[in-house]
């Protein structure tokens, strides 16, 4: 049964949708009100929204692992402010809010997209009733063999979680039609936990299809970590489409492309992601996978 329930916007301070959003719900708190569990919001990063910044010293939706929530030395601005947000909603491991919804948008072609990082049926079902009413949401699971206490993720406090995220809107942009689809994204998931605390979750498809995390790559570099290319045209803004072996994913500055070097299919997603530059990352492959709304896996 989950009791209380928090919805997290401006994690990072320079995706403007999920601030706005809150704004909206904070002056009508009926929109994101129900009956079985109270809802509250959190501001998380107002430090680097106020820099127009995704952070100031360090990505805050990286600083809260257990282990780096429990190491007092790390004292910069997002990681004090990781043990702040740590004590409002958590404390890890013994948290006071039960699930939390964290707001983020991506310059890259995603979608609608609903970032799942623990497995079980209850997120399954979560899934297959977001993809019933919202037919263009994306379904993707990020991490999810992890435990809890592993994950880095600000949303993982709670001991459930997902994220929202949708895309493209640059940063520090407000975009309408993804404006709307977070909100309806949002709206639907607090549907779904009223009905599944009330023991009213309607029908629904047998399984789902989604993605699950593999891994990131980086963008091609000088043996002396310079960019030296970048994404090949022909799958910039190809979010969830199959890269197959062999198929150009680079070109270098010289017009020398470079192809995927796997063994099988994967599929990618943040494809060209602005905010990933300062770590050269180029996209993230991932799997295709099919959810059970019957089976725990």
């Amino acid at each position: 049964m989950i009791k209380q329930l928090a919805i997290v916007g401006g994690t990072h301070g320079n995706e403007f949708t999920g601030i706005y959003l809150l704004q909206k719900w904070q002056k009508n708190q009926a929109l994101i009100a129900r009956s079985t569990f109270e809802t509250e919001t959190l501001f998380a990063n107002a430090q680097a929204y106020q820099q127009n910044k995704r952070y100031i010293d360090h990505d805050l939706n990286r600083c809260f692992s257990h282990q780096d929530l429990a190491d007092s030395s790390l004292d910069s601005i997002e990681q004090t402010r990781a043990k702040e947000i740590n004590q409002l909603l958590g404390p890890k491991g013994n948290p006071r809010v039960d699930f939390i919804i964290d707001l983020h948008t991506t310059t890259t072609n995603m979608g609608p997209t609903l970032l799942i990082t623990k497995k079980g049926k209850f997120y399954n079902q979560l899934a297959a009733y977001v993809k019933m009413h919202m037919p263009e949401a994306m379904i993707s699971c990020d991490e999810d063999h992890k435990t809890n206490d592993e994950h880095h993720f600000l949303s993982t406090v709670a001991q459930d979680s997902v994220m929202v995220e949708v895309g493209p809107v640059p940063q520090s942009v407000l975009r309408h039609d993804v404006f709307e689809q977070s909100e309806q994204m949002t709206l639907l998931i607090l549907d779904f936990i009223e009905l599944h605390n009330k023991g009213e979750v309607p029908k629904l498809p047998e399984t789902v299809d989604a993605y699950r995390y593999l891994e990131s790559i980086k963008l091609p570099l000088t043996a002396t970590g310079e960019r030296a290319g970048m994404v090949h045209r022909d799958i910039q803004d190809k979010d969830f489409a199959k890269i197959e072996p062999g198929q150009v994913i680079f070109v270098t500055f010289d017009g020398e492309e470079i192809t995927y070097q796997g063994d099988k299919a994967v599929y990618g997603s943040f494809i060209n992601e602005a905010a990933y530059y300062d770590n050269n990352l180029a996209m993230s492959l991932l799997e295709k996978t099919t959810l059970s709304t019957t089976a725990d896996d």
